[in-house]
């Protein structure tokens, strides 16, 4: 997919780290994923994410996959 191309899924999860007082670097502990590759996917870089790992996420922030994942209008 080429870099202008977006699939318009935005990740929230630089918001609701915010709303819950915790940083990347402590998440990536909870969760046992990279810091870089969550970095990735909180600036809607990630191409893919694995169910486990969306599940882990999901369980560490106490929210939904609906929560962490939206979709932007096209434009």
């Amino acid at each position: 997919m080429p870099a202008e191309e977006t699939t318009g899924i935005h990740c929230r999860l630089d918001e609701l780290l915010e709303q819950r007082g915790m940083t990347l670097t402590e998440l990536s502990k909870r969760v046992g994923v990279s810091l870089v590759n969550l970095s990735v996917l909180k600036n809607d870089r990630a191409k893919a994410i694995r169910f486990s790992t969306l599940a882990a996420v999901c369980s560490a922030l106490d929210c939904e996959v609906g929560d962490l994942l939206v979709t932007e209008p096209a434009g």
